[in-house]
């Protein structure tokens, strides 16, 4: 075999080790970014059954951080909630509202861990955790909030019975 195509060869194998070692890294990092999503939110997928009396209730696994995160709907739109029961509102990141299309209303101020933040009143057609719905929901838009992810305060969270035991939060619709 003649030198040129000696080099040609090793090259081509060179080339093909790289080539693989990149698609090795790459499923690698899909594998695992899946993974830690969903040990952030294992409510990917909300889990609903119907009780012994004959109640639908939506049952959420606490995440590795000891929060209840799950997915959701505003205004038919799909979500990410953190439920927080120290919230009174809803609150909704800035560029989350904007792609949902709500309108700021009024300046209001929050007391939060990280002091005085002012938001902005709104009101959500609809809040949906898997079959459990309310309606005309307060909420707030914060700018504070750099996440894509809503805090699911207590204007949803008093309309609905919960439940936790254990890692597990029960959701029931009031009757």
């Amino acid at each position: 075999m003649p030198d040129s195509d000696k080099q040609g060869t090793s090259r081509l194998g060179k080339g093909m080790t790289v080539a693989a070692w990149v698609i090795a890294l790459i499923l690698f990092t899909l594998f695992f970014e899946d993974r830690l999503d969903k040990q952030r939110n294992p409510n990917q997928s909300v889990y609903a059954r119907i009780n012994d009396s004959g109640v639908q209730e939506v049952l959420l696994k606490r995440n590795r951080f000891g929060h209840y995160v799950t997915a959701g709907t505003v205004n038919n739109r799909v979500v990410e909630f953190l439920l927080d029961t120290g919230a009174s509102d809803v609150a909704i990141p800035v560029a989350l509202a904007e792609q949902l299309g709500l309108r700021r209303g009024a300046a209001v101020q929050y007391q939060t861990a990280n002091g005085v933040v002012t938001a902005y009143r709104t009101v959500l057609d609809s809040v949906t955790i898997g079959p459990i719905v309310v309606r005309n929901v307060p909420a707030s838009i914060n700018p504070g909030l750099r996440d894509m992810e809503i805090l699911l305060g207590m204007s949803v969270l008093k309309r609905i019975e919960f439940t936790q035991r254990g890692d597990t939060l029960i959701l029931r619709p009031y009757e």
